[in-house]
């Protein structure tokens, strides 16, 4: 794999670290500005909802930008925003602040997504995927329990520094050494967004914030949820989100070289199936320690190894609106994510913390039935998708900027 497809990861490590922080950081934050673990949850979602609304007009927007350039202003304004978090001292004030971070990171996820495909040969580009998205899985193994440790002594102000810094240097770093990559011809706005009447890519979207609500309603409140069930506490809640960020850059990395293996809509059906189990039975496997660690790596493993077919089958779905289809499932991604702070906040207060896992369970079970439906050929067709085979992938070739159709 190329050293530069790295180079991306370390954007999207920055990226994932700002997004997830506060399941870390939850504590802190809830101890410092004395309010409940719910309403400090709710950082996520104001993160989340930013992220969801502005990820598609800001891709439009940004459409003729060169890309390196691009990718740079994004991780600035994440840095920028992860610095005024930092000295925040009220509540309003990060709220605002991590919105600001979102707008950031709405933009350099799906651009580093499609950069990663333009830069690998066509055989390779569900594992470059997978490459770009291990920086977010790995910010799960080092970012969020690296938070939690932190949030005691540090305070969040000062994970929140820590963040700033990490993406300022990444933004030097992809400056430095990525090369300029044209932007994509440019598409009228009503051809952008043509794709999105698809009836299948309206399903992959919908399945893709239900799984999410049903994944991040249960690991936002994973700090108090394992206190409740396994009894842990401080650096053993450390250690178990360690656990599941290794599950996730192990399922991560699966699903890359999975997806240029297999089609990537009945790998999905496998993938969705097992994680709603997983969630449905997490009050009987998060009793301890041991089995804690055991349930959460496996959980993280099926979760994120979803994210490489998923894109794969998006960009088979309208090859010619590549980069607008990774932006409207980010932002299907994020809204799941966002959504997630309302309905764990809900039913913690309505029922508790031990009932998350079997509501998330059947919102898992809602976006398997989904996943099905998504799958039926469009009434006319002789096949689903005979003309866009699940691992068809467009890229945009550097010398011409013409786009170009690549079949496995």
């Amino acid at each position: 794999m190329s050293a530069r497809t790295y180079l991306l990861t370390v954007g999207a490590f920055a990226i994932g670290t700002s997004a997830y922080i506060v399941s870390g950081v939850l504590p802190a934050v809830s101890r410092e500005l004395n309010i409940s673990h719910a309403t400090a949850g709710q950082l996520l979602t104001a993160f989340a909802i930013a992220y969801a609304v502005s990820a598609p007009p800001l891709a439009a927007l940004t459409g003729r930008w060169e890309r390196r350039t691009l990718l740079v202003a994004a991780l600035g304004v994440s840095a920028f925003g992860n610095l005024l978090a930092a000295v925040a001292p009220n509540y309003p004030l990060l709220l605002t602040a991590r919105v600001i971070s979102a707008l950031g990171a709405a933009v350099y996820t799906p651009a580093a997504t499609l950069v990663a495909t333009v830069l690998t040969p066509p055989e390779r580009r569900g594992r470059a995927v997978a490459l770009v998205f291990g920086g977010l899985t790995f910010s799960l193994v080092l970012g969020v329990p690296a938070g939690n440790l932190l949030g005691g002594p540090l305070g969040y102000q000062g994970v929140f520094a820590l963040i700033a810094a990490v993406s300022g240097l990444a933004a030097l770093a992809v400056w430095r050494w990525l090369p300029r990559v044209e932007a994509p011809p440019v598409v009228r706005l009503r051809e952008r967004f043509a794709p999105a009447a698809d009836r299948r890519v309206l399903m992959v979207l919908g399945l893709t914030v239900i799984a999410c609500l049903a994944v991040f309603s249960v690991f936002n409140y994973i700090a108090p949820l394992l206190t409740e069930t396994a009894g842990v506490e401080g650096v053993m809640i450390s250690v178990l989100l360690v656990a599941y960020g290794l599950g996730g850059v192990f399922g991560n990395w699966a699903g890359g070289r999975l997806t240029d293996r297999f089609d990537p809509r009945k790998l999905l059906v496998v993938l969705v199936g097992c994680f709603t189990v997983v969630l449905a039975t997490l009050p009987l496997t998060l009793t301890t320690p041991v089995s804690a660690a055991v349930a959460l790596f496996v959980w993280g493993a099926l979760t994120w190894s979803t994210n490489p077919p998923t894109q794969s089958w998006l960009i088979a779905l309208a090859p010619g609106s590549g980069g607008l289809l990774l932006s409207l499932n980010a932002s299907a991604i994020y809204l799941g994510v966002g959504l997630s702070g309302v309905v764990g906040g809900l039913v913690i207060s309505w029922v508790g913390l031990v009932a998350l896992a079997p509501i998330a369970g059947l919102l898992a079970a809602v976006a398997l039935v989904m996943l099905f439906f998504a799958m039926r050929p469009v009434k006319g067709e002789g096949s689903d998708e005979p003309q866009d085979p699940p691992n068809a992938l467009v890229v945009v070739s550097p010398p011409s900027g013409e786009l170009a159709k690549q079949w496995k």
